[in-house]
């Protein structure tokens, strides 16, 4: 780290990949801007209901529809859809929702529970993310890296209270993630029902990349444990609600924001495959998609 510290041009260069990267990571993570929030009338209901955020979504990874929303042709609901024939198919996910979105309209996009009905026979939920705050905290981080490289300037931030400020807005989401599975089978009675997690994100090893991803040194390691526990909690969950979870963890560790660029699912601070900052490219979407149907049994 000696060697970085002395390097003032790839501070520069550090801080100006920052910039435009948190700008877009906040725009993406932030919520469309929503309309009056309103119930609205359920539908009859698509076979297959894809509900969920950015993560889901797919945000620049062509080809793009969705609008605001920025859905992927190819995000992972589109590939379980396709995997499994099932040609009756809705994806109402969009960039930034959060568990708030399942009941309000997130701009032109209408409540994502209103699509379901009790025709309904398989649904994917991908959400919380939004709700610990996904956005602010890769923004947070990325900008107390320059402070401390070596350091764990971030998580110093976060437990500076004497406990652990993002484990608490994990178990405050905890309550939420259980109201919206609640509401889907409600909606949804006859219905699979699918939580599905987060990806690697951060090396599992917990060794960075700085400054080609602004992470510090010990907040790497932090920022992996808290997602890991993000997954926990949304896996724990599932298993109350009596659904089916999707681990996309496991099977995308060694596919992280520090990988080459060819062994990448997940885009880093500055994104050479297309996708948003921090977020899933298209191998990254498929691997999710292999995920989903390895919880519903199905194989690809």
């Amino acid at each position: 780290m000696a060697q970085v510290n002395g390097r003032g041009g790839q501070y520069g260069k550090a801080l100006a990949v920052l910039g435009a990267a948190t700008a877009l990571a906040a725009a993406v993570a932030a919520p469309a801007t929503a309309a009056q929030a309103q119930e609205g009338t359920p539908t009859t209901g698509q076979r297959y209901v894809a509900l969920g955020d950015s993560y889901t979504s797919a945000p620049g990874v062509p080809e793009q529809s969705g609008g605001d929303c920025a859905r992927s042709s190819v995000n992972y609901p589109a590939l379980t859809a396709k995997a499994l024939g099932i040609g009756s198919f809705k994806d109402v996910s969009c960039s930034g929702a959060k568990t708030d979105d399942m009941w309000r309209a997130q701009g032109d996009n209408p409540p994502q529970l209103n699509t379901l009905g009790r025709s309904t026979r398989l649904v994917t939920v991908g959400i919380g993310g939004n709700d610990i705050g996904f956005g602010d905290i890769i923004g947070t981080c990325a900008q107390l890296s320059a402070t401390d490289p070596a350091g764990d300037p971030c998580r110093k931030k976060f437990t500076a209270g004497g406990s652990d400020e993002l484990t608490k807005r994990i178990a405050d989401t905890a309550p939420k993630i259980a109201k919206v599975l609640k509401d889907v089978h409600a909606r949804a009675p006859y219905a699979r029902v699918v939580l599905v997690g987060y990806p690697a994100i951060m090396p599992d090893n917990g060794v960075g990349c700085f400054p080609a991803v602004p992470i510090a040194a010990g907040d790497v390691p932090y920022l992996r444990d808290t997602e890991k526990h993000l997954n926990t909690m949304l896996k724990e969950q599932a298993r109350k609600a009596g659904v089916r979870y999707a681990d996309t963890y496991a099977p995308t560790v060694g596919h992280d924001v520090c990988k080459p660029t060819a062994d990448r699912w997940i885009e880093g601070a500055q994104p050479e495959n297309p996708a948003a900052p921090f977020h899933p490219n298209a191998k990254g979407e498929s691997a999710m998609a292999t995920a989903v149907l390895g919880a519903l049994g199905h194989k690809r």
